[in-house]
């Protein structure tokens, strides 16, 4: 690849190309993998190890590798090496498990950094095409991710009913890592490489309010953890049938794609960074205590359910228009690896401790127990708002999220 600045206009159609391909990976692998660990007959211990690794991995590599970026590695080229690593640790894994268990550790691990990379770098082309060009909306962009993985979800388990678990899982995701792959080499830049900003190659600091977003953001998302984890448990023994939960499921994923696909005619002003982490940190607080409350009745359910629009959609958009706006030139690829990092990490802590009080304390106390972290990500949004602009509300605001 040439170093030269990209001429042209951005293609969208390429980029929601791209978020397709990789979104629908991700829509096998998030709820199917788990399946096929299971076929392989491994203690359950051994299967938590395993389903945990990606998590700290991407903890520790999401950062420096989106980092990458500030130095000169073009997105693409992660997204090309990131993409085929991932589809080679696909194709090995059978072989692995034949031999031994213990050989998927270090597959997960390649797995998981390969993996680490793909969507902030897809969410930073995206971004600079947004910057690029006023008819780039990054919402509408970004929900290709959203239906390709509702889709692979609905698709994908019909498939993996017909040809078992043990062989379709990990030969549908090598294919699916290397038609990623191909998307992924064919398209053109939408931004030239970033260069340094001092001699020494450092890039420069991000601002506070930026720091202040993305902790906003990382907590709000956090406060998922306990429905991610244990609500289908929790709706389940309240009697909830396995057709409802899917559905329950499936509105949370229709309020996110409905929300990315109306918010560019939301007025501008509320297409703030602040005023979209806020709206996502006002509705998980609202959410959990319903759903602390909720006692399996569906007439409660599935409003709550539907906030997922906002809890997380809106979550989501704040902070790439925080990114987006508040980013220095030299420092946007650490920005969103740190995006990338921030929730991972808070997440996984959330996670581990909704493990304990669901365990101890059933699933109202566990729902709850989430609030203090949307809360203090309103705190968060409220702070960073002051500190960009002191006399108004929603400041920060750019052409389309």
């Amino acid at each position: 690849m040439t170093r030269t600045a990209p001429t042209g206009e951005p293609d969208p159609v390429r980029l929601g190309l791209l978020y397709a391909v990789v979104f629908v990976e991700i829509g096998i692998a998030m709820p199917f993998m788990p399946m096929w660990l299971g076929a392989l007959g491994l203690d359950a211990g051994l299967i938590g190890l395993l389903l945990a690794l990606p998590i700290a991995t991407k903890v520790v590599a999401t950062r420096p590798l989106m980092g990458r970026i500030d130095r000169g590695v073009r997105p693409r080229t992660l997204l090309v090496a990131g993409s085929l690593t991932l589809a080679l640790s696909y194709a090995l894994m059978p072989a692995a498990a034949a031999i031994a268990a213990a050989l998927l550790v270090p597959l997960i691990i390649v797995n998981a950094v390969a993996q680490a990379p793909l969507v902030p770098s897809i969410d930073y082309l995206t971004l600079a095409a947004a910057r690029r060009s006023k008819r780039i909306d990054y919402a509408r962009i970004r929900l290709c991710g959203s239906v390709a993985f509702l889709a692979a979800n609905l698709a994908g388990g019909a498939l993996l009913g017909m040809l078992g678990d043990r062989v379709a899982v990990p030969l549908l995701l090598t294919g699916l890592a290397l038609a990623a792959t191909l998307v992924a080499a064919s398209g053109q830049e939408v931004a030239p490489p970033a260069e340094p900003h001092s001699k020494s190659g450092a890039s420069p600091p991000l601002p506070r309010v930026l720091r202040l977003s993305i902790a906003a953001a990382a907590l709000i998302q956090a406060s998922h953890a306990a429905i991610y984890a244990f609500g289908s448990l929790d709706w389940a023994r309240h009697g909830v049938s396995p057709p409802w939960i899917g559905a329950l499921w499936a509105v949370g994923v229709a309020a996110e794609i409905t929300l990315f696909a109306l918010v560019g005619r939301f007025p501008a002003r509320w297409r703030s960074p602040f005023r979209l982490l806020g709206l996502g940190a006002a509705a998980a607080l609202l959410r959990v205590l319903g759903l602390s409350l909720a006692d399996g009745e569906l007439a409660l359910l599935l409003p709550l359910q539907m906030l997922h629009g906002l809890t997380f959609g809106a979550t989501h958009l704040g902070i790439m228009a925080a990114v987006s706006g508040f980013a220095p030139d030299g420092a946007r690829g650490r920005a969103q690896g740190t995006i990338g990092a921030s929730t991972a990490l808070v997440s996984a802590l959330a996670t581990l401790a909704c493990g304990a009080v669901y365990r101890s304390f059933g699933g109202p106390s566990t729902f709850l127990m989430m609030a203090p972290l949307a809360l203090a990500g309103l705190v968060l949004v409220a702070l960073a708002q002051r500190i960009h602009d002191p006399h108004r509300f929603g400041g920060g605001s750019f052409h389309k999220v």
